[in-house]
């Protein structure tokens, strides 16, 4: 297996070197990685004391960033922060709380031997789940300690199938596992692992700490006045038609209604669909904004890093991607008190069963159940109070795994 796994690891670099002659992610992969060993020989690791913490994506640093951000209050060690994707380095590669950001490289031995060497981390971190297998090995035959991160698993990944087994043996690697919840503990346990802790979900303090430093924005001020407020955050083009097809009988019920949308991609491209779809004449574009055009019901942002502090001027959030690949992050919308709504694709997300059974969130399939849902959620006070209590208090009782991970690191003696 083990030979099996090395001619996929440079089959994947193949393709992604042909896929990068047409993608401009893919071209950003490899080029990210251009020179990388020079890059580390510039860099004298001696006596540094390296803690190496690995994201996968942006979504994954989202995890990662409050276990950061606590482990540099108290420590005084360096931090290595690696991404594998471009969507989370070009987004992070200034981030001030790591001493050096880097793309991680590939997962050949050679690659492992010279990193390893290099660097010498006391500690490594992978966050939720990445998994290579000849960085996991080579950090266990060196004896430097690894840890999973808000860890989650579910029964159909291949390593709880019969499949799977050369993979689930490489867990042993991992000196402990903190999960997010009881399914992934149990998971682990049923194929021998009992080295792990239910800490939590990371990203519980992450939107926490956003509510208490969240940015303010005066063109959102005059753009709402004291009217009722939806903001849609990483809507896709199935999204936006289906408030569109909604919208218009909102707007005939009740005059005092502003829409927000957010897209998950933000380019021109992508701002251009989104007017089409709502109306040219309809709508604002953020960066274009002025007073005058404040009798607008529609405003189209198209200024990356703002979401995650609009939510705070929403009566109401929808969530996109759940007619699509899956939902974004609702947590950032539930720790300000709002109810949340999203499509059906949510089923790989736990805190989004959770908001359901909470009544703090509601799922929809059509368009006749989102006009039911966001009615009553928008324009019934009650309704949208009650619902919106629960979502911000299912946030404060799950925060609090940044503690966890590092009393149980300090209690262990790794840290």
């Amino acid at each position: 297996m083990y030979g099996l796994y090395t001619v996929f690891i440079y089959l994947y670099i193949l393709l992604i070197k042909i896929a990068a002659l047409f993608s401009p992610k893919a071209r950003l992969w490899v080029n990210g990685r251009v020179g990388w060993k020079d890059k580390l020989k510039s860099i004298d690791f001696k006596g540094q004391n390296v803690y190496w913490v690995h994201c996968a994506s942006l979504g994954e640093f989202e995890q990662g960033r409050p276990f950061i951000e606590e482990f540099k209050k108290q420590y005084k060690g360096k931090i290595l922060l690696t991404f594998f994707s471009p969507s989370g380095y070009e987004v992070q590669n200034k981030y001030p709380y790591a001493d050096w950001v880097y793309y991680l490289p590939s997962d050949t031995q050679a690659n492992v031997n010279f990193w390893l060497e290099t660097i010498k981390p006391k500690a490594v971190f992978f966050v939720k789940y990445e998994f290579w297998f000849n960085f996991l090995n080579t950090l266990r035959k060196q004896k430097i300690p690894c840890f999973l991160i808000s860890g989650v698993f579910r029964k159909e990944h291949y390593f709880f199938k019969w499949y799977g087994k050369w993979a689930s043996r490489q867990l042993i690697c991992f000196n402990w596992f903190f999960l997010q919840n009881n399914d992934s503990f149990n998971l682990l346990q049923g194929i021998g692992y009992n080295n792990a802790t239910v800490a939590g979900d990371t990203r519980f303090d992450r939107v926490y700490e956003i509510l208490k430093n969240r940015k303010h924005f005066k063109e959102m001020d005059l753009f709402i006045g004291d009217n009722l407020v939806l903001v849609a955050g990483s809507t896709y083009s199935k999204d936006d038609k289906l408030l569109k097809q909604n919208l218009e009988y909102f707007l005939s019920q009740h005059k005092s209604f502003k829409l927000v949308i957010v897209p998950h991609e933000i380019n021109s491209t992508r701002i251009r669909q989104c007017m089409e779809i709502f109306g040219k004449e309809n709508c604002i574009v953020f960066s274009d904004f002025d007073v005058k055009y404040n009798m607008q019901n529609i405003l189209i942002v198209d200024t990356v890093g703002m979401l995650s502090s609009l939510y705070a001027y929403a009566h109401t959030a929808y969530i996109g991607g759940g007619f699509d690949k899956g939902i974004h992050n609702t947590l950032e919308a539930a720790v300000y008190g709002i109810p949340i709504v999203f499509g059906p694709a949510f089923q790989k997300f736990n805190e989004a069963h959770e908001l359901i059974q909470a009544k703090a969130a509601f799922a929809i399939h059509d368009e006749h159940e989102a006009s039911v849902v966001l009615e009553k959620l928008l324009f019934k006070d009650s309704e949208r109070k009650v619902a919106g209590g629960k979502a911000h208090e299912y946030v404060l009782q799950n925060k609090g795994a940044v503690k966890r991970i590092i009393e149980i690191l300090k209690q262990k003696g790794w840290i």
